[in-house]
């Protein structure tokens, strides 16, 4: 019994830092992500792709704009999720959603 309330203490405090670990983005990798998925329509650096803006009828703004650094992380992913405008819901794992809005932090002006 009293080794079961011992694990019960201590596991939260074994998985809490993976799982903290696990929700911070690597920049790094999130350029790879991005480069993979996201660069067709927001371009190389983030800046949009003007064509593509104008046959979907949508306004990209930059992502290294004021307006995009601004949103939360939380903001950001749920457009990644979740889709945003025009934009279509883009599965990836959390993990890559958490490098993807690392890299685009570094994309801030």
């Amino acid at each position: 019994m009293q080794s079961r309330t011992v694990i019960w203490i201590l596991l939260p405090a074994l998985i809490l830092p993976v799982w903290i670990l696990a929700a911070e983005g690597n920049a790094a990798n999130g350029k790879q992500v991005f480069s993979n998925r996201c660069i067709v329509c927001h371009g190389e650096s983030g800046e949009g792709k003007e064509a593509i803006a104008k046959a979907m009828g949508a306004t990209m703004k930059p992502l290294g704009s004021k307006g995009v650094q601004a949103l939360s992380d939380e903001n950001l992913k749920k457009g990644i999720v979740e889709g945003r405008g025009k934009m279509k819901p883009l599965p990836m794992s959390d993990q890559d959603v958490a490098d993807v809005i690392a890299y685009l932090r570094t994309l801030k002006k």
